[in-house]
């Protein structure tokens, strides 16, 4: 396995596949855990010091910053994988200018949805029937989160296209440290203490702002102290201006990616919707056994994270003959990884939920059934995302998209909206084993049978027969020190 002096880029396109996708997987894993451990930490102080409306607010809140999270996703993994195909291909110089461009359009996204999230957030938590006593601290909650929305998706997006180039690490280290601004914020934020000014739910959100604000910063800052291949300076600079050509690949293919997210999100608060009519408690519950899900689902997505990239860059190798492989490797840990934490949950959930709200609360018995119901489904659905990560690497979007508007958005919402007259609440937790078996069918039949193998996003933007690409290695030392070094064994 080739790396540079560095040690910080990881050629994909070589070596053994199995302890590769594993090794770069990690930091990417560490990195989701570090992330919901933060929401986790956040709704536990807000119990605490709040109580259950509160909590209520932030559940409502963050299925709002999911949805506009999810919106600008699909730009930063279309980016991610034309970076991660032209660092299989070796060529630098059409990786930055992927970079350029994506990274203005995505700015001036993200830029655009909070400003209208600011707007508009009273009617935005009307849609969602936020309970009324949770109604105000939401508003709070969310629009300060809003002001973050641009920092937290630049910091999402470099964090994406450093691993579509091979590092998982870097990104690790950076989300650890807005996490741990995060952290140790929120209760001197939320309740006052010290110096720091007493501004209850509010408080909650600031520390999120401040943390995602310094890390993006700083992870700016190193990377042009680094003088990273993908940095833009002087001349590179007038890469940010947006190329048509290139522009519209991007769309093209990060808008169905981006819908996937929102197909997700807009399921999940229909599903919202439906929990806040059984009022407070049940919402609280349920946020409660939503945050232990998202440790449930981490290793699926590092493991579909990791797949992608790793993917993407033996597609621009010509490495065809080990993708079949990479996605076993992939279905594989995910099936150890997560059954293992699904099992854990199963043991020991009464305990952890304990820890969001007091031992005596009827909340904790109404998500430890909520778990019991719904927990297991996120095996199925595990297998499916790396599925989806192997064939969104070639750009085939829409199939993995159709999929998930039919099993997630139509089987999911509608087994929970139609069933309710019959199974009560129980309709609404099982309908995600309703939806989880759709879609792993699906995917699987699309796997074997679809047409993805044919795909290449950047066949178009390949150089010119003679014209030599650029490797890394032959641009100026000062920009080639994260680069990677020639594969091993680049025969078909």
């Amino acid at each position: 396995m080739n790396e540079t002096r560095s040690g910080r880029s990881r050629d994909l396109t070589s070596g053994p596949i199995a302890s590769t996708l594993l090794i770069f997987a990690l930091p990417v894993l560490g990195a989701n855990v570090l992330q919901s451990l933060n929401g986790s930490v956040n709704s536990i102080w807000v119990g605490r010091f709040l109580g259950e409306a509160a909590l209520a607010a932030t559940s409502n809140a963050n299925l709002v910053l999911f949805l506009i999270l999810g919106t600008v996703f699909g730009i930063g993994m279309a980016a991610t994988i034309l970076v991660a195909q032209s660092v299989g291909a070796r060529d630098w110089a059409h990786a930055r200018r992927i970079v350029g461009t994506s990274a203005t359009f995505f700015f001036a996204i993200s830029a655009l949805f909070a400003v209208c999230g600011w707007i508009w957030v009273d009617g935005i938590l009307g849609l969602l029937g936020t309970p009324a006593d949770a109604l105000p601290l939401a508003r709070s909650y969310l629009r300060i989160l809003f002001i973050a929305v641009p920092a937290a998706n630049l910091l999402s997006f470099l964090m994406t296209v450093l691993r579509g180039a091979g590092d998982s690490r870097t990104p690790f280290y950076f989300m650890l440290m807005a996490v741990a601004f995060d952290i140790a914020l929120n209760p001197l934020l939320i309740a006052g203490i010290g110096p720091f000014p007493r501004l209850g739910i509010a408080g909650s959100a600031a520390s999120t702002l401040i943390g995602q604000v310094v890390s993006v910063a700083a992870l700016l800052v190193l990377l042009y102290a680094r003088k990273h291949p993908l940095t833009l300076a002087g001349a590179d600079l007038a890469l940010l201006r947006p190329d048509p050509k290139l522009l519209r690949i991007v769309v093209a293919k990060g808008v169905p990616m981006g819908l996937q997210m929102i197909v997700i999100s807009v399921a999940a608060l229909t599903i919202m919707g439906l929990v806040n009519s059984y009022g407070s408690r049940v919402t609280a519950a349920y946020g409660i056994a939503a945050q232990l899900w998202t440790y449930v689902q981490m290793p699926a997505l590092a493991i579909g994270a990791a797949v992608s990239s790793m993917a993407a860059q033996n597609v621009g190798a010509r490495r065809w003959d080990r993708i079949d492989r990479i996605t076993l490797a992939g279905v594989g840990f995910n099936m150890v990884l997560t059954g293992v934490l699904v099992a854990v949950l199963y043991l020991f959930d009464r305990p952890v939920l304990g820890l969001f709200l007091a031992q005596d609360t009827a909340a904790i018995d109404i998500a430890e059934h909520v778990n019991d119901m719904a927990s297991w489904s996120f095996v199925l659905f595990g297998i499916t995302i790396v599925l989806f990560a192997t064939v969104r690497a070639t750009g085939a979007v829409m199939p993995p998209l159709i999929i998930l508007v039919f099993s997630v958005l139509l089987v999911r919402t509608g087994f929970a909206y139609w069933m309710r007259d019959i199974m009560g609440e129980d309709a609404l937790w099982w309908s995600f084993p309703a939806g989880s078996i759709c879609s792993l069918l699906l995917g699987l039949a699309y796997y074997r049978f679809g047409g993805w193998r044919s795909m290449h996003m950047i066949e178009q933007e390949r150089p010119a027969a003679g014209e030599a690409p650029d490797t890394g290695l032959g641009v100026p030392r000062e920009r080639a020190g994260l680069g990677l070094d020639a594969p091993e064994d680049t025969t078909p």
